[in-house]
C-alpha cells in the first residue's frame, strides 16, 4: 500500500496546484496538469486494488478505496467540465478534494496499523 500512498500523494500535490489555479480566478487549469493529476490518481487506484486483492483484511483500506472511487467520480465530472471549457465548479472541487483527503488519511492509518 506504500506505493499507492506515494501515487495518491503525488496526485494530491497536483490537485492542490489545480485547485489553486481554479481559486485564483481562472475558470480551468492547464489540461496537461489535469491529465497528470488524474493519471497518478488512477495509478493509485489500480495499485490499491492490487494490494487489496492480495491482502483483503484491512477494513479501513477498503473504505479508503470506496472513498477514492467517489473522489474519482467527482474528478470525472470536473474533467468533463474542463474538456467542454466550462468553468470548474468550485463546490465540486472542494468536495472532490475533501473526499480524497479523507480517503488518503484512512489509507495512511490502514498502512501504519
Amino acid at each position: 500500500m506504500t506505493i499507492a500512498l506515494i501515487a495518491f500523494g503525488i496526485a494530491a500535490v497536483g490537485g492542490l496546484v489545480l485547485a489553486g489555479i481554479r481559486f485564483s480566478g481562472k475558470p480551468y487549469p492547464p489540461l496537461g496538469l489535469a491529465l497528470v493529476h488524474g493519471a497518478f490518481a488512477a495509478a493509485g487506484l489500480v495499485i490499491l486494488l492490487t494490494a487489496l486483492g492480495k491482502d483483503a483484511t484491512s477494513t479501513l483500506a477498503w473504505i479508503a478505496l470506496l472513498l477514492f472511487l467517489g473522489a474519482a467520480g467527482g474528478g470525472f465530472v470536473l474533467f468533463s467540465q474542463h474538456w467542454r471549457k466550462v468553468a470548474l465548479s468550485r463546490g465540486l472541487v472542494v468536495v472532490h478534494a475533501l473526499v480524497a483527503v479523507v480517503a488518503f488519511v484512512f489509507l495512511l492509518i490502514a498502512s501504519v496499523g
